[in-house]
């Protein structure tokens, strides 16, 4: 067990609450789970060297900074600085059928069933899932009543700061043909630790649209996950953007709980130099006729190192079932690293499923077309990695972010140019 484990184990005694059945439970499994070590499957590819001899000191208290606009997009914001929650929700303008709550102010009545939430989704092997477990604190709450159309979306914002340990938790629940957008967004480049963790239900015929953008690089160290359980004929449309940093970690998992789901999975990474990001997804199809379109593409940058690996799990009862996956990457230098690994495991007879994975480098040739034409070969490298990732920006069922992303996008692709 590492240093940094050890003190926020004992940190996590002070977490009393209503929650501390839950939490003792994930104290006991991670007391007993081995630390991950370059011969741990899961983290084969990604060395926990950089946190392990970090200190795990409470989050000193910080002011939170201006959080930049989404322009022409009105959502319903949510703002974590260091973990804790800093907006009054009592102040947000909810249409009936829309419940926001934080762990202090949910109503007794409501404690159960959070209770029967909290952690059910998230698989039990995510060693950072349980770390948040214990330590997550001002925990937000969202439920949908049946038949509720939120037009809106909620954006969460979680703002992470120079030497900060942030340990964020959202529980996500849409009823009965119900409907949402939701935007996750991390921020902060500097040295601090981040694990965050979503969990979302949908319940039969529910949609949800989801984006999850993972923004921080430079020092950050950012441990989290997505997990999804998809009722009967439920809908998700799921879009993940990545930066690389110091160490990122990400785990998403997508159950089809129900007949005739459908899953949507799109995700970028965009490495620069000597950055790492590590993208682990699994897909569990339990019931027939469901169907799962996962797309994840990767640009990686000089020195930098991308791992991914992708699972599509089809149990012996999901007859009828079509899946695919697939992952692209694009090296802008040879001595960047790519390791990814996409899996089918199958054992249903009746289903169409595909999996494949590429890995390229920049065509000289195209470049040279550019740049014979009078473009620079710093605009020429933006246009042809904006070119390989574009197709996913634009199926983003959200345009108004789309537009709102792509001036970034290109920023980001500047940051990555090798010299």
């Amino acid at each position: 067990m590492s240093a940094w484990l050890q003190q926020a184990l004992e940190r996590s005694q002070a977490n009393q609450d209503w929650l501390t059945p839950s939490r003792n439970r994930a104290l006991a499994a991670l007391q007993s789970t081995p630390w991950p070590s370059r011969r741990t499957e899961g983290w084969k590819y990604t060395s926990l060297s950089a946190l392990e001899q970090l200190s795990a000191e409470a989050p000193a208290e910080q002011q939170v900074s201006e959080i930049p606009a989404i322009e022409g997009l009105d959502c319903l914001e949510l703002v974590f600085l260091n973990g804790q929650l800093q907006s009054d929700l009592s102040t947000l303008q909810l249409p009936a059928g829309v419940r926001i709550d934080s762990m202090a102010s949910l109503p007794p009545e409501q404690q159960v069933l959070a209770t029967t939430q909290f952690a059910n989704i998230k698989p039990e092997r995510h060693l950072f899932g349980l770390v948040n477990d214990v330590l997550a604190q001002d925990i937000v709450f969202i439920q949908l009543d049946d038949g509720c159309h939120l037009p809106q979306p909620i954006r969460i914002v979680h703002q992470s700061t120079e030497g900060q340990q942030n340990h964020q938790r959202v529980l996500v629940r849409l009823g009965h043909k119900a409907k949402a957008s939701l935007i996750e967004q991390f921020l902060g480049n500097e040295s601090s630790v981040t694990t965050a963790f979503t969990e979302l239900d949908l319940a039969e015929d529910a949609e949800l649209d989801h984006y999850r953008l993972a923004l921080q690089s430079g020092q950050a160290l950012h441990f989290g996950g997505c997990h999804f359980c998809l009722h009967h004929r439920a809908q998700l449309n799921s879009t993940l953007i990545g930066y690389g940093s110091a160490l990122s970690r990400t785990d998403i998992d997508i159950i089809h709980n129900g007949e005739h789901a459908h899953a949507k999975l799109n995700a970028i990474y965009l490495l620069a130099e000597s950055e790492h990001f590590d993208l682990h997804s699994t897909i569990e199809h339990a019931k027939p006729n469901g169907t799962t379109e996962e797309n994840v593409r990767g640009i990686v940058g000089d020195k930098a190192n991308a791992v991914f690996n992708g699972r599509i799990h089809i149990h012996r009862d999901a007859q009828k079932t079509l899946a695919e996956l697939n992952n692209r990457n694009l090296l802008l230098s040879r001595r960047g690293q790519i390791n990814t690994k996409p899996e089918l495991e199958i054992y249903a007879d009746d289903v169409q499923c595909a999996h494949g994975a590429t890995v390229a480098e920049i065509e000289e040739q195209a470049l040279y077309y550019l740049r014979s034409r009078g473009i620079s070969r710093s605009q020429a490298l933006i246009m042809l990695n904006f070119g390989f990732i574009q197709e996913l920006v634009n199926q983003m069922p959200n345009q108004q972010l789309a537009a709102w992303l792509q001036p970034q996008l290109r920023a980001r692709f500047k940051e990555m140019e090798v010299q």
